[in-house]
C-alpha cells in the first residue's frame, strides 16, 4: 500500500491503482461518465474526471492516471471545474433534454453531475444540435441516439460478459452512434441471458423493446 494526498486528505491505496477509482472507493467524488471499475484501458472520452496533480502544468483526466507514492491531487480547483462544466455543457447541447418522458429521470448521470456542478440542463449560450433520426434493426433493443452520450459502457460490458461486443461505435465525429451487429439470428445472440448494456446505460439511451414491437428504433 502507498499513501497519496487528495484535497488535504491522506488515503492509502494499492500502488498502480487507477486514480479515479482510488478516489471513488475512498468517497471522494469526481464527476465521470465513461469509466467502469476494473477497466484495463479507460478511454477518457467523456472529459469529465479532470483533476490537478502537483508537478503537472495542466489538469488531467484522472481515469488515465495510475497512482504513485507521494502523489498530491486536487479535485476542486477553478480550472478543474471550468473544464468539467464546459464538457458537460457540450454534452447537453447534443442531448435531447426531455427528462419528464425519459425512463432515466431522477436516476440519470447527467442530472446528477449537473446538480453537482451547478449547471443547467439546457445551456443558454449553446444552441441544441441533435442528430437526425437513425433507424436500426435489433431483435430486443431500441437505441435512442439523441439521448446517447457515447460513453461506451454498453460496448465494454457486452465484451466483458460475452468475450466480444455485439455493439460498436459507427461513423465518426458528431455523427458517431452506437450500432448493433451480429443480430441476424436472434437465437444466437446472448442478450436473452441478461441485458447488461441496458442496465449500465447512464441515460436510458438503450431500452428494451416492448413485446411485439416492430424492429425499428423509436423516433426522437
Amino acid at each position: 500500500m502507498i499513501t497519496i494526498r487528495v484535497d488535504d486528505r491522506d488515503i492509502e491505496v494499492e500502488e498502480g491503482t487507477n486514480l479515479l477509482e482510488a478516489c471513488l472507493i475512498n468517497d471522494i467524488y469526481i464527476p465521470n461518465l465513461c469509466y467502469l471499475e476494473g477497466m484495463e484501458e479507460p478511454s477518457g472520452s467523456c472529459r469529465m474526471c479532470f483533476v490537478e496533480i502537483a508537478g503537472q502544468d495542466h489538469p488531467v483526466p484522472s481515469c488515465l492516471v495510475t497512482v504513485s507514492r507521494g502523489m498530491a491531487v486536487r479535485t476542486d480547483t477553478s480550472p478543474v471545474r471550468r473544464l468539467q462544466r464546459s464538457a458537460l455543457q457540450l454534452l447537453l447541447s447534443a442531448h435531447l433534454v426531455d427528462c419528464a418522458h425519459c425512463p432515466a429521470n431522477k436516476k440519470c448521470a447527467l442530472q446528477d453531475i449537473a446538480r453537482f456542478l451547478k449547471v443547467g440542463l439546457k445551456p443558454k449560450h449553446l444552441e441544441p444540435v441533435l442528430k437526425e433520426e437513425t433507424t436500426q434493426e435489433h431483435p430486443y433493443l431500441l437505441h435512442h441516439p439523441n439521448r446517447c452520450i457515447l460513453c461506451g459502457k454498453c460496448i465494454h460490458v457486452c465484451k466483458r460478459a460475452h468475450g466480444r461486443p455485439y455493439l460498436t461505435f459507427a461513423k465518426r465525429g458528431f455523427d458517431t452512434f452506437v450500432s448493433f451487429y451480429g443480430e441476424e439470428n436472434a437465437e444466437e445472440l446472448p442478450c436473452q441471458k441478461g441485458f447488461l448494456c441496458v442496465e449500465i446505460c447512464p441515460v436510458a439511451a438503450l431500452t428494451l423493446k416492448e413485446p411485439g414491437a416492430a424492429d425499428t428504433t423509436e423516433s426522437q
